[in-house]
């Protein structure tokens, strides 16, 4: 009896050795592919939606993107509203929904000219800017632009950056586009 005791006492042992020496897996969040972005700018007082469009279905280098441009009305206000899809498969795969369960680990940044300004619309948890939800307001008629940029995991804590200053935001961008617009 005492040499099973002792065979099962050194059987553990090594049972214990073993299962100890095996590291848990390390699960990564993958990089989201975005192959679409779409920017609907609703007017606020009614009227008919715009939507700013990017499409580049091989990623990024291959084929070039298909960006599709809009014009605003001079001195309007707009509800804006981004989707992004991954539709480089057979099933398009909704990323929007991804940024919004993650929406900690996500913010958007707009860079724009022409009189164009972007403010948030929607936050996190914690209360930081996401910008899925945005306002958009024109200014007199004229040309700009719209670069949108969203940056994963970025220092939503970082100086300027829940005013929508990328400059300390650190993080990785996922995608960044930019729109020509022209305002009449």
């Amino acid at each position: 009896m005492n040499n099973f005791k002792i065979l099962f006492i050194g059987l553990a042992a090594i049972a214990l050795t073993l299962s100890s020496c095996k590291k848990d897996p390390i699960i990564e969040d993958p990089v989201e592919l975005i192959t679409t972005v779409n920017y609907t700018l609703t007017p606020t007082g009614g009227g008919t939606a715009v939507t700013l469009s990017f499409q580049d279905l091989d990623g990024d280098g291959g084929d070039s993107p298909i960006v599709t441009s809009g014009v605003l009305a001079a001195n309007m206000t707009y509800s804006g509203s981004l989707e992004l899809l991954d539709e480089s498969g057979d099933d398009i795969e909704d990323i929007t929904e991804e940024i919004q369960e993650e929406d900690e680990d996500h913010q958007f940044f707009f860079q724009t000219t022409g009189g164009i300004n972007i403010t948030y619309a929607d936050a996190d948890a914690d209360g930081n800017p996401i910008g899925l939800q945005n306002t958009l307001i024109t200014g007199a008629a004229g040309t700009g632009t719209i670069n949108i940029i969203l940056r994963h995991e970025p220092d939503k804590g970082g100086s300027g950056v829940s005013d929508g200053d990328i400059t300390n935001a650190g993080g990785e961008t996922d995608i960044e586009v930019t729109f020509d617009v022209t305002v009449q």
